[in-house]
């Protein structure tokens, strides 16, 4: 258990296919994941397979080109705003309650992208990190797979084309005196979310009617379920509410790597959760991209009443 109260999983029973106390291992660690998921949908990990080395090399660079640059050179590393998501720079508009601006970052071989130029190594290591949390997203999925107990590897099945996965590098203003949102209170509309957080922090997630802080801890990545998931599971698994809050002084960078589904695809709740066991579906189906478009909306067109704001429970029945 972290010092946040949310658990910290050791993923490396997961990464080996040897040794014969992998399989207690792995149902040790399955427990608590199934447990985090059903409560409050986050968990945290070490040893994911992602390069401890990478992961400050990539805060340090992000934190170089972010605090480094003037808006008319960050700008020059921006997709033309044609694209369904526009690739490269942004930064939240001045009416929205969220402060931070974003480096947005699809599938490297896209070929959507528009990296920055300086420095140099920086689209390296950007393109080395989405290729690791891809896997990382690859290999918590079938462990999620196995704690609902689904077929083996439905999910990678049914999700199995990346070509909708999105990372984004994040620098988070300091806090005034007034206000000190960073990200507001919400879930995630995809899968599965992966973050990493310089030791600034601010990352906060509701368990139990109350927030609390996630503590940064070197190496280690956050994990929050989507509402995908939640529908799928019937709400077995819960998306899991969070926010970031600034602090006074100091700014704050992390990474976000955003496990998503292929627009087209439909979601509902899976028989496997409903008519196999008796349970009335939750949500009627939906198309992820539809749902999607709406979310976006709520961040383009804010509603005059926060509460009227799409969530999951748009599709609630």
């Amino acid at each position: 258990m972290g010092s946040s109260g949310i658990p910290i999983v050791d993923l490396s029973p997961f990464f080996r296919s040897d040794g014969d106390g992998d399989e207690g291992e792995k149902k040790k660690w399955m427990q608590v994941i199934a447990e985090a998921c059903s409560e409050y949908g986050f968990f945290q990990i070490v040893n994911h397979g992602v390069p401890l080395n990478l992961m400050s090399r990539a805060l340090e660079l992000s934190t170089t080109w972010f605090q480094n640059n003037p808006d008319e050179e960050k700008l020059m590393s921006r997709a033309p705003s044609c694209l369904p998501i526009p690739a490269g720079y942004g930064r939240q508009p001045e009416h929205s309650s969220d402060k931070n601006e974003y480096l947005m970052l699809l599938p490297p071989n896209s070929g959507f992208n528009v990296y920055p130029q300086n420095p140099p190594q920086f689209k390296e290591v950007l393109e080395e990190i989405f290729s690791h949390l891809t896997r990382t997203g690859e290999v918590v999925e079938g462990i999620l797979n196995a704690c609902l107990g689904l077929p083996p590897e439905f999910l990678k099945k049914y999700n199995h084309d990346r070509s909708w996965d999105i990372m984004t590098a994040k620098h988070y203003f300091p806090a005034t005196e007034n206000e000190n949102n960073g990200i507001s209170e919400h879930e995630d509309g995809n899968l599965i979310t992966f973050v990493f957080q310089d030791e600034v922090g601010g990352l906060q997630v509701l368990k139990n009617g109350d927030w609390i802080p996630v503590t940064p801890s070197q190496g280690t990545i956050i994990v929050n379920i989507g509402d995908v998931i939640q529908v799928l599971s019937n709400n077995k698994f819960k998306s899991a509410t969070h926010r970031v809050v600034r602090k006074e002084g100091l700014s704050r960078f992390s990474y976000a790597f955003f496990y998503n589904l292929e627009g087209d695809k439909w979601v509902e709740p899976l028989p496997h959760f409903t008519k196999e066991i008796g349970e009335a579906p939750k949500y009627r189906g939906f198309q992820y991209k539809e749902y999607q478009e709406l979310r976006i909306r709520n961040k383009t067109h804010p509603p005059s009443k926060p509460e009227d704001a799409i969530h999951i429970t748009h599709y609630a029945i």
